[in-house]
């Protein structure tokens, strides 16, 4: 069943913001939705009938059961029509994920470096005039990198963080901004030239793999990381791994954000930070990548681990997948190129 989402003309309705950022990018919007039939009004955009409300100059795809209760409070009191059944879509994972890059949202100088990681399979010059979308892009951090190099950028994310990213963006013209479900969304094929999503998908509850599968229709290159299954480490990073997923479900479980803020502080300090130092003890005899934590961690300061430890323990869902597990995407692309850096896995699917 299709929802349909009405808003009253009234001075009740608690719409922020206008549409005045997008009335010189109808053009573009068309092209993102694949359709001419597009309506900009005051409060929201119409695609095909459908009416898709505007906060802060972010498109909200979202179906009214997904709603955060920020967009809740900001779309009533209006009328809404009876919702879509969404199965595939987790309020805690959207919850957490709010609530960790609203805590989070400074864009840090050592993302940079965490950019060309990422990035080491990709000429950024080859982005120059390019669509870029970036899919669950959270407060944008890898976008605020990118858009001085490619032509728009698109940045789509399923929680509140798509309002911080709006803002540590302000002054990116080239860019639109959509709050919407990445198994949902209303996008034409070939939408934008790259893609890339970093950090997400094993967090979804489905398959990455086949979410993976499904992107190829909306750009021929796509750049993904998934969480990898330590199938590149020894033995005792999997020990490690174990104990920290009892960790995580019980952590992830935890409501009262005194409680978890504590107890991420608590494994930043008592956990990541002592292995950090044992590398480097370890460091002049040559076995600092024996220590679990230390490779990517190292030089990092302690808040930019402590938002990781967020991220890692207060979310309800992880997948992991091995290097073998993402070559099997050979079935749906013609090339795929693992890295062989850090961070495990990433990796570039190209599309004939």
């Amino acid at each position: 069943m299709r929802c349909e989402l009405f808003i009253k003309k009234d001075s009740t309705a608690r719409i922020e913001g206008s549409t005045s950022y997008y009335r010189n990018k109808i053009s573009r919007l068309r092209r993102i939705f694949g359709t001419n039939e597009l309506i900009l009004t005051d409060d929201y955009l119409m695609v095909k009938g459908r009416q898709y409300p505007i906060l802060n100059d972010v498109i909200v795809l979202l179906d009214p059961s997904q709603y955060t209760e920020y967009v809740r409070r900001q779309i009533l009191p209006g009328e809404l029509a009876q919702s879509d059944k969404i199965e595939t879509f987790s309020k805690a994972v959207q919850s957490s994920f709010g609530q960790q890059w609203t805590q989070y949202s400074k864009i840090l100088d050592e993302y940079r470096i965490e950019f060309e990681q990422y990035f080491d399979l990709v000429s950024v010059q080859s982005l120059k005039d390019q669509v870029v979308c970036d899919l669950g892009c959270g407060v944008g951090r890898w976008s605020y990198f990118l858009q001085a190099h490619c032509g728009e950028l698109i940045l789509v994310d399923f929680s509140d963080a798509i309002f911080v990213a709006r803002k540590n963006l302000a002054h990116s013209d080239n860019a639109t901004f959509l709050m919407g479900d990445v198994k949902r969304l209303p996008f034409a094929d070939d939408f934008c030239d790259f893609l890339f999503s970093l950090g997400v998908l094993h967090h979804i509850p489905a398959n990455a793999l086949d979410e993976v599968r499904a992107l190829k229709k909306y750009a021929r290159r796509v750049l993904i990381y998934l969480y990898y299954a330590l199938d590149n480490r020894p033995f005792h990073f999997r020990v490690l791994y174990w104990v920290m997923e009892l960790g995580r479900r019980v952590i992830s479980s935890v409501r009262n954000d005194v409680i978890r803020r504590a107890l991420v502080w608590a494994i930043t300090l008592l956990v990541y930070v002592p292995f950090i130092w044992l590398g480097r003890l370890l460091r002049p005899v040559g076995l600092q990548r024996q220590v679990p934590l230390f490779e990517f961690y190292n030089g990092k300061t302690v808040g930019r681990i402590r938002q990781d430890v967020h991220d890692r323990f207060c979310t309800a869902i992880e997948h992991r997948y091995s290097r073998d597990q993402i070559m099997e995407l050979r079935d749906s692309y013609s090339k795929i190129q693992i890295s062989g850096q850090i961070p495990f896995w990433h990796f570039l699917c190209t599309r004939s």
